[in-house]
């Protein structure tokens, strides 16, 4: 059986969410970051980088949303959890990993300045350059869905999971969400998925 560790309201929920859809059975272990859990010396040998996700397969250890996603796609091929053809899946994976190279940093200093920069007035500065670039990675969210039903185009994906964490992220940030209509309509359809509905709800009561 695999084990996810997780955190609510972490970028996790793109892994737990694409566990559910792969209908396999699995573990979750709630790791609270704002218990610095993932710091504990049980974690550490899990992931010795600190961090969440990490999904352990038969005793092997697979970090980062894009390589658990991308494994249970192609675990589950009969899931169709990825584009078939390899030019659409490719272009989903960059989709993922602009995610979290671009989007997910661009939160961290918005939320959490003093991880970059020391002092009152530097830190102001790293969290004002962190809710623009944030803000203008959410608006480049919204222009995927323009004309479409999912992110990749009329069939859900994995990356669909991955893109409502950062709505979750604006909402909690206090962004004008609504402006970004499309991305917004989006939302209103992927948490009528029982398979995200059944693991955001799962969370939030491990949060509460």
């Amino acid at each position: 059986m695999m084990t996810l560790y997780f955190s609510p309201g972490a970028c996790s929920l793109a892994s737990h969410i694409g566990l559910e859809e792969t209908g396999a059975p699995y573990e979750a272990k709630p790791i609270l970051l704002a218990k610095q859990q993932q710091r504990t010396e049980d974690y550490l040998k899990v992931n010795p980088r600190g961090k969440v996700p990490a999904l352990n397969v038969d005793g092997k250890i697979l970090v980062e949303n894009t390589a658990i996603l991308t494994y249970l796609a192609r675990r589950f091929p009969e899931k169709n959890l990825m584009p078939a053809d390899p030019a659409e899946e490719a272009r989903g994976i960059a989709t993922m990993c602009w995610f979290s190279s671009v989007a997910h940093p661009a939160f961290q200093r918005c939320m959490r300045p003093e991880r970059f920069a020391d002092g009152e007035a530097a830190q102001a500065a790293v969290k004002e350059n962190g809710r623009k670039s944030f803000w203008a990675n959410l608006q480049e969210i919204d222009s995927m869905f323009q004309g479409k039903q999912w992110i990749m185009g009329s069939e859900f994906t994995l990356v669909d999971g991955y893109a409502l964490v950062f709505y979750g992220w604006g909402l909690r940030g206090e962004f004008p969400m609504k402006e970004l209509s499309a991305y917004t309509a989006w939302r209103e359809r992927i948490m009528k998925r029982p398979t995200v509905k059944k693991t955001v709800d799962a969370e939030q009561s491990v949060a509460t």
